[in-house]
């Protein structure tokens, strides 16, 4: 029975539904002391075949024995410690660590074995001595030739003293001088009884082996002996285990100390990252509720104006702009709706007399729960026959002491049409019952009041907005303000037109948020690229 043998070794690959065999049935044998040379043209399945005999590929069908032992059945954990103990790799790029010296990567593969750490470290110095590179040890692999980085990789393959070395194209990427030093090293590897089998397109270096066999269109074309094999070695003594946590730790603090000032920069630059992502959240926080807090200090959030929807017409009927009980109740349905209270607006045509002093108006409603009381300065909200002045129009009146007027009497006019459509004016004298802050609403007197104005003259007016509270969070105000916008008019358009700083805060805070996110992902992607 043979150390090593391939059973009708079948292996495929598949693009969609699409076979692609590159293994049509391989059948070997293998012996301790052979080098054996694996030929063929590129695509040949020269490396799957060695992917499958190292452990690596375990997708095949056909059956792998060593020593009698089949590996199809093999677990995960079974064929590591196979890929471990049983095989040791050589890569035509290598594959060493760069950050660890010519002995530490040796030492990588040693730290997996059950030595103890004095009996690794010599013998990563004995088998960098057998390969000739004693006087390199404390060299990175980027301060090494090709040669010599073959020869390190050589070294780590024999450190557990695995039985079989695999090599794929060892020598391609190596001048004709060093080739022929590492067709010794192998060859004497073959002597001491393991075996070595390669992949290799160089027809010279198949001819120093013991074997060649020659793949084409995934079958054996050829096996030729070209010399006897080498007498087989003792069995390994190398017990082998994972990677220790401990080992791979200290990996990690030596490609951070390689690479310090690369590090260094990272770190920097993630740090960077990671304060401009916590700054644009706080910032945004900050500036958010900070606007918030200054509204809200002004103006009641949960409190919306709502208005018959006349946009676009030119010259509405005004009692299409009257809100009438249909529409009130309609509102006060909707859930969270906690009041509705009636109002009334004119624009233009209002003025005020004291004295010889006079201020026109050009906006005027009446006084509604939008405003709170402490956006008062001084004095009071306006009770029946009374009126609120604004700091603004207070000063007309009285520029030096604006505040004195609080008790005093003013004339209020008004210019409107009556019922005949004839221009009459308005006249009441009215009590100044408080002044708000500046740019904190528009000078108001009670809807009573507005109405008896009216009714002075035999005018009957309805309110031609109202004002609904909305109760709870201020999160409510936003679905009550959607549900108001759902109903629609004749005209298949919305019915009415909302106001109100409750909508305006909500839709600014996404608005905010929005911002807030972005920069602070771009403030990641910055982190990201760092």
């Amino acid at each position: 029975m043979s150390y090593l043998e391939l059973h009708n070794i079948k292996k495929s690959y598949y693009l969609e539904n699409q076979e692609f065999p590159v293994l049509t049935g391989i059948d070997l044998s293998f012996n301790q002391g052979e080098f054996v040379s694996i030929v063929g043209e590129s695509g040949g399945g020269k490396t799957t075949l060695m992917n499958i005999i190292g452990g690596l590929d375990s997708n095949y069908s056909g059956d792998v024995v060593l020593n009698g032992k089949s590996l199809r059945h093999d677990t995960n954990k079974q064929l590591d410690a196979y890929r471990r103990q049983t095989i040791g790799f050589i890569f035509q790029n290598f594959d060493l660590i760069s950050h660890l010296t010519v002995f530490n990567n040796v030492m990588v593969s040693l730290q997996m074995t059950k030595l103890s750490h004095k009996q690794q470290e010599a013998r990563a110095r004995q088998l960098l001595d057998q390969v000739g590179l004693k006087d390199h040890m404390r060299k990175y692999p980027n301060q090494l030739s090709g040669g010599q980085k073959q020869r390190v990789a050589i070294a780590r393959a024999l450190a557990s003293d695995p039985e079989i070395i695999i090599a794929d194209e060892p020598t391609g990427a190596l001048d004709s001088q060093n080739t022929q030093e590492i067709l010794g090293l192998l060859d004497q590897i073959a002597k001491d009884g393991k075996l070595v089998i390669t992949v290799t397109h160089s027809e010279t270096f198949a001819n120093h082996g013991t074997r060649i066999v020659r793949l084409a269109d995934g079958k054996i074309s050829e096996d030729t002996t070209l010399k006897a094999g080498y007498e087989k070695s003792q069995a390994n003594e190398l017990s082998t285990h994972t990677l220790r946590f401990g080992a791979t730790l200290k990996m990690a603090l030596e490609n951070m100390r390689y690479n310090l000032k690369r590090n260094l920069l990272i770190v920097f630059g993630a740090a960077i990252g990671i304060f401009s992502v916590i700054v644009m959240l706080g910032l945004g926080n900050g500036v958010q509720g900070y606007i918030n807090h200054e509204i809200y200090s002004q103006v009641n959030p949960n409190a919306v104006q709502v208005s018959q929807n006349v946009s676009g017409d030119s010259s509405p009927d005004l009692s299409k702009i009257n809100i009438t009980s249909k529409d009130k109740n309609r509102i006060k349905d909707i859930k969270n709706v906690k009041s509705i209270d009636d109002g009334y607006f004119v624009q233009g045509g209002t003025q005020l007399r004291m004295g010889r002093k006079t201020a026109s108006i050009s906006f005027m409603q009446t006084h509604n729960k939008t405003m709170l009381a402490k956006s008062i300065s001084k004095g009071h909200a306006p009770k029946n026959n009374e009126i609120m002045l604004t700091k603004e129009y207070a000063q007309k009146l009285n520029k030096k002491h604006p505040y004195s007027l609080i008790g005093k009497k003013v004339t209020f006019y008004q210019n409107t049409l009556n019922s005949k459509k004839r221009p009459v004016m308005l006249t009441k004298t009215l009590t100044v019952s408080g002044i708000a802050k500046a740019n904190t609403g528009s000078t108001s007197i009670t809807y009573a009041t507005m109405k008896a104005l009216y009714k002075s003259k035999g005018i009957k007016i309805q309110p031609n907005f109202v004002t609904v509270e909305i109760a709870g969070d201020v999160k409510n105000v936003k679905p009550v303000e959607n549900k108001i916008k759902a109903f629609k008019n004749d005209k298949k358009k919305s019915a009415y037109e909302i106001t109100g700083v409750g909508g305006f805060v909500d839709t600014l805070n996404t608005y905010i948020t929005l911002a807030v996110n972005v920069l602070a992902t771009i403030a990641g992607i910055s982190l990201l690229v760092s």
